[in-house]
């Protein structure tokens, strides 16, 4: 599969994953920062943003997808960066294909199962008809009565396009995302483990990654690290960038 991508700088390459109903956009002012300093590569995921959409959706076939991405960029060995679904991704990766990472960066999610919470946000964005939109206002408006943090409407919207007639669109394969949800909820394979630098950040006001989570982590990934960012959640990348940047750029120079 061709992924839609976009690279930054030239060194030593740094691949960066975004999560479930992402996108390479999201990454952008980050992606921009890191080049300063590596080859970056930011992608589309399948079934997100501009890259392909698929019947076949699960950590399987994305990390095949990594695996020909780099193949077809001529890439040997790379820094892997995944935040949530693209960090299960990254760590997938990072045990099946060992060699082809150098260091390991894990944004707010841990090597395991998750209750399916976002079920009934799946079910607000499959029972809303965006053809019938004018703007963008109005979208909002009616995502609002199920999805009441500003915040995560503002998000899910990025997810939105005007197709060549005009209408209203998911970029994403909404409809095979949520098929493939309860899956994707799941734990990834853990077979193998990584032994090389690995970094996990996790949020304070998260719990994507708990205390009882270190020793699974310690288990497949023996050489992580785990740094908690104060007052940010789960995305933090996006709630205070200037310190998850100055976060991983201590990790990923350390000899």
């Amino acid at each position: 599969m061709q992924l839609n991508y976009l690279s930054y700088g030239s060194g030593e390459a740094l691949i960066i994953l975004h999560g479930l109903f992402g996108s390479l956009d999201n990454w952008h002012t980050l992606s921009k920062s890191f080049a300063e300093h590596y080859k970056v590569f930011s992608l589309d995921q399948r079934n997100h943003g501009r890259s392909p959409h698929s019947e076949e959706f699960n950590y399987s076939i994305l990390v095949q997808d990594l695996l020909e991405f780099m193949e077809q960029q001529n890439i040997k060995v790379a820094n892997i960066l995944g935040h949530s679904m693209g960090g299960k991704v990254a760590m997938q990766f990072a045990l099946s294909y060992p060699d082809r990472v150098a260091k390991l960066v894990i944004a707010d999610i841990a090597p395991k199962s998750y209750p399916p919470t976002l079920i009934e946000l799946f079910q607000t964005l499959s029972s809303i008809d965006l053809s019938r939109f004018s703007n963008r206002k109005e979208i909002d408006k009616d995502l609002a009565e199920g999805v009441k943090d500003f915040a995560v409407r503002q998000f899910i919207l990025k997810n939105i396009y005007q197709n060549s007639e005009g209408k209203f669109s998911w970029k994403m394969n909404l409809p095979v995302i949520k098929k493939s949800y309860l899956e994707m909820s799941g734990s990834i394979n853990l077979a193998n483990t990584f032994s090389k630098p690995t970094l996990f950040i996790r949020g304070e006001k998260s719990s994507y990654i708990e205390d009882s989570d270190v020793s699974l982590i310690k288990s497949f990934f023996p050489f992580a690290q785990i740094v908690t960012m104060a007052k940010v959640g789960h995305w933090v990348h996006a709630e205070n960038p200037k310190e998850f940047f100055q976060i991983v750029m201590e990790f990923l120079s350390k000899e």
